[in-house]
């Protein structure tokens, strides 16, 4: 794309014990979209309080996480950005059912510089110098960024401005620390405790990208796997109401 291209490393500790943890595979290992990790924490929180079942969470982008879980990561859940990369698991043997939708996401343009009106057109403006998103090979709502320029004509004239991070998460820590003058992320990062009250921002149309459907995939574990039963717990537990309410507090959509 002709761009410079912002890469951190991202290094995911999995299956690895808490202190005090009698087992270090005790729990259920869920690989995240960087979009969900927000919403994710507040569903772990409820989830650990009503069972007596342990989260690992490991957060990175669709694609990157995909890979990983082709390569063998030792993962009980993917919780995707996109419905593409759970299909691409099962497709390949990775889980013995198809994904199934959770919500569906949407994009936003933020910034933190309160000197700067969060609008399309001021991107091409000579004070607006970095633009942020997340990397669209790898992540959706990347993709979804760059449908948007596109779609607004706008990609050419601000492509030498575009910053990619990793990830959603990197995408979102480039805006929020100012590296970045403005950028897209998700909706539901700015809804967050984390990031409520920060800046400004403004939900874009969403018919100018393709529908963010994000699906869970519960991956394959052998029949005598002592985390068989747990997995399918918390998995059952993504599309309760309970988790719902909590979709929506984010601003997912869900049905």
């Amino acid at each position: 794309m002709g761009k410079r291209i912002v890469w951190i490393t991202v290094v995911a500790f999995w299956a690895v014990g808490a202190i005090g943890c009698t087992k270090p595979n005790d729990k259920v290992v869920v690989a995240t979209a960087a979009n969900v990790q927000f919403v994710m924490q507040a569903l772990q929180k409820t989830f650990e309080r009503e069972s007596d079942i342990r989260l690992d969470i490991v957060v990175s982008s669709s694609g990157k996480l995909t890979a990983q879980i082709q390569e063998g990561a030792p993962f009980d859940i993917f919780v995707s950005a996109d419905t593409r990369y759970p299909q691409e698991i099962y497709a390949n043997g990775g889980a013995e059912n198809p994904p199934k939708v959770y919500a569906r996401g949407a994009l936003v343009l933020w910034t933190r510089d309160s000197t700067i009106t969060p609008e399309l057109t001021m991107l091409t403006q000579a004070d607006v110098k970095k633009i942020a998103l997340a990397n669209p090979e790898t992540a959706p709502y990347g993709k979804a960024a760059v449908q948007v320029l596109k779609k607004a004509g706008l990609f050419d004239q601000v492509n030498a401005k575009l910053v990619y991070g990793e990830s959603i998460a990197q995408t979102t820590q480039y805006i929020a620390t100012g590296a970045a003058d403005v950028g897209f992320t998700a909706l539901s990062v700015v809804l967050s405790p984390e990031m409520k009250g920060k800046g400004s921002w403004i939900r874009l149309d969403s018919a100018s990208y393709e529908p963010i459907d994000q699906a869970a995939i519960l991956l394959r574990h052998s029949d005598t796997s002592p985390k068989r039963e747990k997995s399918q717990q918390f998995y059952d537990f993504l599309y309760s109401e309970k988790a719902r309410a909590i979709f929506r507090e984010y601003g997912y959509t869900v049905e």
